[in-house]
């Protein structure tokens, strides 16, 4: 391009004069651009593609840059004076264009555009400037201010350039530094694989134990440990799934309740080893009657059974099946056993769609045929349904029987058969429910049942040592408080106890706690421990219904008791001949150290047959009736008269 431009200036305007010395310098940029083309060339077709070090032909293309302009710069320099008007306008257009595009394809290197720039423009605006010629001077002030804006351009341009090289730099290098971190992540996943590949093979069998083990897990914790039959868990979840099924194809379905008869006395006569070899045969014989996993065992000697597609019938006939092979005697360790079963049946749609409704009210229906008859068959009916709404309704009531305070408590003096005074009263809790009283043999197994038992015995024994610490009459007399077998087996009964005594100021001695005998079934090392805890504290302790359940002579002589209350049953029927036992219950009384009071004395009769057997200490409707905590103090004062 700048041949052309030169070549167009030389001969495109005749002056004859200096056509020569134009031609010559037209020459001369001829010759200098053929070796820079030579240049390229040989870059284009040796170099490029190879290693090299750019500062050589960097040097080489910069000096052949300079040797053009210096020629054009020459070329104006010396020819200036001798051009016409139109040609020195053609020659700085063309200058300038060459300047302009200088500074943008030479801008990175400053020095070069630099150069470059400054040669091109500044020497012939610097002519126009001392050109005489006014016309011209415009044009040299406007090639120096060209020049400032070219020469700042330039320079921005070089910095613009430089900065993207640098930048260009950094990505190359990032790039590479990229490529080499993903070489190593191809190397390290590559070893991964190889690894995983080892892993997945070693770890084959491994997965088969673990499902293994799963499967154990997920079986046992849906399974009953002794007999292997599902537990209460297991069957829940199972009966759901069958009724799914029995209710798309509006099949019936039956759910049995069974609960064994006389296996307690198994249990306590022979021991805990007998009674489980008891229940496993039990289990075995009840399979024969329904499919496989639809029997579970409830609890305990109760089990459940489901039976798909059987009708109201249907269930009774396999009730009275499976309770026959129940009566088949058992023989385990040389000891001939005979158990029988009651159960109950509920029905599906008839009387209950949910796995937990249907067991319930078998559950119901086992109970109350139980209380009815034992040994048999009931099925669940619409009285059965009231009885249990209402003992819904129990339930619930019996869950805010605090908070309404529709609880009281009661107080029936126990009288001392020696001199007739006032030994301790008894409290007796009474629930009010609906305006309605509430017996305490209904809502005390409720409270047991549903876990309130804990809450309503804390409340009856804070209570009875509040009133105690502060009745106005005969400080010397004690009260008596019940506590159930659940409430004292419970780890939290002591710290109860304590809080109960400490917040009511009552001497430890002036309470006395009264178990049942049904105690002795249960833990003996917890019962123990309990029983010392509370002796421990100078309270002291009654065993309640004393004959009607069972005793161990063993517990009675290793237990701290302090006395023994001989039942009503056998006080009200004294002339049947039960003096027997009761002469029985003082002897033992004696032996051990006990105290002895007699419950449900009712005539003078009562009082003065038992006083000449050596009955310690009186309680019945025939001194008083359970009484308010203001009447009870009315009628001791009578008493005292």
């Amino acid at each position: 391009m700048t041949v052309l431009a030169m070549g167009c200036l030389v001969f495109g305007f005749d002056n004859p004069e200096i056509y020569y010395l134009k031609l010559n310098f037209w020459f001369a940029l001829l010759v200098i651009v053929v070796i820079r083309l030579a240049d390229t060339l040989y870059w284009r077709f040796s170099l490029q593609g190879t290693e090299y070090d750019p500062e050589i032909p960097l040097l080489r293309f910069a000096a052949g840059a300079v040797a053009n302009i210096v020629v054009w710069s020459a070329y104006v320099s010396v020819l200036y004076y001798h051009m016409g008007t139109m040609e020195i306008m053609t020659t700085l257009v063309v200058i300038s264009a060459m300047a302009g595009g200088a500074a943008t394809i030479l801008a990175p290197s400053r020095l070069l555009v630099s150069l470059y720039c400054t040669l091109l423009i500044l020497p012939v605006s610097i002519l126009a400037l001392t050109d005489m010629r006014s016309e011209f001077n415009i044009i040299g002030f406007l090639g120096i201010a060209y020049w400032l804006l070219l020469f700042s351009i330039s320079l921005k341009s070089s910095a613009f350039f430089t900065q993207a090289i640098e930048i260009k730099k950094v990505n190359e290098s990032l790039i590479g530094q990229l490529k080499m971190e993903r070489n190593e992540v191809a190397r390290a996943n590559e070893a991964l694989r190889i690894t995983n590949e080892k892993l997945d093979e070693s770890n084959s069998t491994l997965e088969e134990q673990v499902l293994k083990r799963t499967d154990d897990i997920h079986r046992l914790s849906h399974r009953d440990p002794l007999t292997e039959l599902l537990n209460r868990a297991g069957f829940t979840r199972h009966l759901e799934s069958i009724l799914k099924t029995t209710r798309k194809l509006e099949n019936s379905l039956a759910v049995l309740f069974v609960d064994l008869d006389g296996f307690k006395q198994v249990n306590d006569s022979l021991g805990h080893q007998v009674g489980d070899k008891v229940l496993i045969e039990v289990a075995a014989r009840l399979k024969r009657f329904c499919e496989t996993d639809h029997l579970a065992r409830w609890g305990g000697d109760e089990f459940v059974m489901a039976l798909p597609y059987a009708n109201r019938d249907t269930a009774v006939a396999v009730a009275q099946a499976a309770r026959s092979g129940i009566t088949i005697p058992i023989f385990v360790e040389e000891n001939q056993i005979i158990l029988d079963a009651t159960i109950g049946i509920a029905t599906f749609p008839e009387h209950g769609d949910s796995a937990s409704i249907l067991i319930q009210e078998a559950d119901v229906t086992m109970y109350e045929q139980k209380r009815i008859q034992p040994g048999t068959v009931g099925v669940f009916n619409a009285q059965l349904y009231d009885a249990l709404k209402e003992e819904q309704a129990l339930r619930e009531g019996l869950r805010y029987a605090i908070s309404r305070r529709e609880l009281s408590v009661v107080y029936q003096p126990i009288i001392n058969g020696g001199d007739n005074s006032v030994w301790a009263a008894e409290a007796l809790l009474r629930w009010t429910f609906n305006d309605e009283p509430i017996r305490p043999d209904i809502f005390i197994p409720i409270a047991e049942k549903i876990g309130l038992i804990h809450e309503i015995g804390d409340w009856v024994l804070n209570r009875a040592c509040i009133d105690a610490a502060q009745w106005s009459f005969g400080k010397e007399v004690a009260v008596s408080v019940n506590v159930s077998v659940i409430q004292l087996m419970d780890d939290n009964f002591i710290g109860a106890l304590d809080r109960a005594l400490k917040s009511a100021g009552l001497a430890p001695e002036k309470l006395h706690l009264e178990i049942t005998e049904s105690v002795f079934a249960d833990n003996r090392e917890k019962v123990q421990m309990q029983v010392n805890s509370i002796k421990s504290r100078n309270v002291q302790i009654s065993i309640d219904d004393f004959g009607t359940g069972f005793s161990s002579l063993s517990q009675l002589q290793t237990l701290d008791f302090d006395h023994i209350k001989i039942d009503r049953a056998f006080v009200q029927n004294l002339e049947e001949g039960s003096d027997t036992i009761i002469r029985a219950t003082l002897l033992i009384a004696k032996e051990f150290g006990y105290k002895t009071i007699g419950e449900g004395i009712e005539t003078l009769d009562h009082a003065e047959r038992l006083t000449r057997m050596g009955v310690d200490f009186l309680q019945g409707y025939y001194y008083a009736r359970p009484l308010p905590v203001r009447e009870l103090a009315t009628w001791f004062e009578q008493h005292q008269q």
